[in-house]
């Protein structure tokens, strides 16, 4: 079953490691540079002025005037390194600013979020079994404190005479629960580092049902968390009515909350969510208890429910859609297959007796409530959740109202953290294929990726906002999204096994078909029956988001198409450079051929050929810097001015040749007194002149050790930067002035 090897698992991506944002050389790049290497003709490098391991200061250096911390002490020495030279490691004091606006911000920072964690604290930020289970099982296990109530919220239109359907088709979603619990049981071991329903979808039905899947549950993971705050308060505002038109701003409030808990990492995280979801289990399992004992004392005759006049006939259609809402109560079962990497070893084992623990406590739940409600003959009502009313009837009297209220609405409010867990974890596997942008496979000083926890919050915030936390509204785009991913990646273990072939494949096989297959039902159900009470939003973003994965994708296929080492030619050829110019090494070998979209292709040293330009506005100690650093190159160095007329073009010039025209100087007169435009079209137009010429821009930048004084100037340097980055062949440096006051 798992007859995946460890190495299998690195070459398909599925280990999360902070080094993911640096992805090696494959072994054609590594002999292209090779070969590239072989042809470098840059002769004896010179000695260096300083070592760069910092080991020959007999002293400390002192703090500079610009700088309250001494280098030396921001770096230690790596004995041993590999290639055996040593190297240096970056001490934590080496990660904070050096602004006092800076620090004030870091150790704000470290008071929310606690202090950095180092790399090799990522095997230590593991959970085991009962704190995985709690932090993972919130959002199954809350659920059921809004799953019977929404497939009763649907059965109640049809009269209070159609409430007696709800126990056959509680039944069959105890079934659903079952074999897809069962299902994703067989996955984790397959897929030991991660079994998210992307990578299975992916590996095994292609790049396209991967993708899918994926934006399945990014949609899945934004309800989740807008559901399960809207469903905690509504439990409050259930027992405190006068909360009500607090609840959005309350809403935000906790989402910003779970953000802050969860970027302070996993273990933090999971410290907080343990408590509440323990007492949740405990809370409803006291009602169960109780409640059935107080069943059991009228012989278990079902109280007959109120009256309800039927708003709609009782046909397929509705039963469909009862059961489609009622299986919202299996959201956040994958979250244990997507987060195995965050177990304790041996991960899969681990994480495959949660899972069971977690099935076997949401069908007790869903169950037991789904009975208790049918014997309580309560119906559902928009002031106050059923739960609520089945605490009321069960405890008249006493604190234990309040105490199950108190945990309903702790667990619904946390409920939202399955997705904090999964969502960023998900972001980071595709990222990591080129499907999502590449920041979100940072990991932040706390181990936790706080790019994706971010992007998930600020989704959250806006569908919360936007359907004014409204959990009947919310809903209905809850199923089609989830169930699409749990279709999916049950269809691809089903190929999964097929392809494999161990011992036991085909039971395998037939239990995770029947799991795509009931999963499938279900996610057709949902789409058609709740197609226009908002489904359709799922519907139509699901294709809308495959589209932007494969720009994405795209997008970062071709730029290494065009950054990717090609092997250079051994020998001159037609693309052979000219002679060099005065000043520059000797004509190269050859021109290199360059991947697509490539446009500076020089990748060897005696291919370039300079001009360095130095923009001068006025002759001042700023200006005198560029240009002596310039010339210090030993290349060939052309100034240019602008004057926005003639006569201020005639008095620099007199200047420059007082100064003693070292310098070539061209004057370029911008008679409508622009300076950025007419610079970046003349560089544009050197290069057009001669694209053999890498043009290097070297401008002076004032530095102001006061933020407001940056105010009172211009900022010409940055300006320049962005007018030129467009242009091929041109590279900008800033020489630094700084100014003492």
């Amino acid at each position: 079953m798992a007859g995946r090897s460890a190495d299998d698992d690195d070459r398909s991506g599925t280990v999360v490691t902070p080094s993911a944002e640096f992805p090696p050389l494959d072994p054609a790049e590594v002999d292209a540079l090779r070969r590239v290497g072989a042809q470098w003709r840059t002769g004896v490098p010179p000695a260096l002025p300083v070592d760069p391991t910092l080991d020959r200061y007999r002293s400390r250096p002192a703090p500079g005037r610009f700088s309250r911390l001494a280098p030396i002490a921001l770096f230690r020495p790596e004995p041993g390194g590999r290639g055996g030279r040593d190297g240096l490691v970056a001490a934590e004091p080496a990660n904070r600013p050096d602004s006092r606006l800076g620090r004030r911000l870091g150790r704000v920072h470290r008071a929310v979020l606690g202090p950095p964690l180092t790399s090799a604290a990522v095997l230590h930020e593991r959970m085991r079994k009962l704190v995985a289970l709690p932090v993972l099982s919130s959002d199954l296990l809350s659920s059921v404190a809004y799953g019977p109530e929404a497939l009763l919220t649907v059965l109640v239109l049809a009269g209070s005479g159609a409430l007696g359907l709800a126990l056959p088709l509680s039944a069959g979603l105890v079934l659903l629960m079952v074999t897809v619990g069962i299902s994703y049981r067989q996955t984790i071991p397959a897929y030991p580092h991660g079994a998210g329903s992307y990578l299975v979808a992916g590996d095994n039905l292609g790049v396209g049902a991967g993708l899918t899947a994926a934006a399945g549950l990014m949609l899945d993971y934004v309800l989740t968390v807008s559901v399960s705050i809207a469903a905690g308060l509504h439990a409050i505002t259930s027992a405190l009515p006068g909360l009500t038109p607090f609840a959005v701003p309350l809403g935000v409030l906790v989402i910003l909350l779970l953000l802050a808990g969860n970027l302070r990492g996993v273990r933090t995280a999971g410290n907080i969510f343990v408590l509440p979801t323990y007492a949740f289990v405990v809370a409803v399992l006291g009602l169960l208890v109780v409640g059935y004992l107080r069943a059991a004392g009228r012989g278990f005759a079902p109280v007959a429910p109120p009256v309800v006049p039927a708003a709609e006939g009782l046909g397929l259609l509705l039963v469909l859609r009862a059961f489609a809402s009622g299986a919202v109560s299996m959201t956040g079962i994958e979250a244990v297959s997507n987060a195995v990497p965050a177990f304790r070893p041996t991960e899969w084992r681990n994480a495959r007796t949660t899972l069971a623990w977690m099935v076997a406590m949401l069908v007790v739940l869903f169950a037991g409530l789904t009975l208790l409600i049918h014997l309580a003959g309560l119906v559902p009502r928009p002031d106050e959740t059923l739960l609520s009313q089945l605490a009321r009837v069960t405890f008249p009297t006493g604190p234990w109202y309040a105490v199950v209220q108190a945990t309903t609405a702790l667990i619904l409010l946390l409920a939202a953290n399955t997705a904090f867990n999964d969502f960023p974890r998900l972001l980071f596997f595709m990222a990591r294929a080129g499907h999502a942008p590449r920041r979100f496979l940072h990991l932040g000083d706390r181990l936790a990726f706080g790019n994706g926890l971010v992007a998930l919050s600020g989704t959250a915030i806006v569908v919360f906002v936007a359907f004014g936390g409204h959990t009947e509204k919310l809903i209905p785009l809850y199923a089609v999204g989830v169930f699409l991913a749990f279709t999916l990646s049950q269809s691809g273990m089903v190929v999964h096994w097929r392809r494999h072939r161990d011992a036991g494949w085909r039971r395998r096989a037939l239990i995770n078909g029947v799991g795509a297959v009931l999963s499938g039902l279900v996610l057709l159900t949902a789409a058609v029956a709740k197609f226009t009470e908002g489904a359709w939003v799922v519907v139509v973003a699901v294709p809308l988001l495959v589209l932007l994965f494969h720009r994405i994708h795209r997008h970062y296929r071709n730029l290494h198409a065009a950054l990717a080492l090609q092997p250079p030619p051994t020998g001159g050829g037609p693309g052979a450079r000219p002679p060099s110019v005065a000043g520059d090494p000797g004509p190269p070998a050859a021109v290199p051929e360059h991947g697509p979209g490539s446009v500076e292709g020089e990748e060897l040293p005696q291919e370039l050929r300079h001009l360095v330009v130095v923009p001068v506005v006025r002759l001042n100690r700023a200006s005198m810097r560029a240009l002596a650093y310039a010339v210090s190159l030993g290349r060939p160095t052309l100034a240019v001015h602008l004057a926005p007329e003639d006569a201020e073009a005639d008095r620099f010039r007199e200047q420059w040749r007082a100064w003693g025209d070292h310098v070539r100087l061209e004057t370029i007169v911008s008679p409508y007194r622009a300076v950025i435009g007419p610079l970046a079209h003349y560089l544009a137009a050197l290069h057009a002149a001669a694209p053999e010429l890498v043009l290097t821009v070297v401008v002076p930048a004032v530095v102001l050790r006061r933020p407001w004084h940056r105010l009172l100037h211009s900022r010409t340097e940055q300006r320049l930067r962005r007018a030129l980055r467009a242009l091929p062949g041109v590279v900008v440096t800033s020489i630094p002035v700084h100014v003492v006051e």
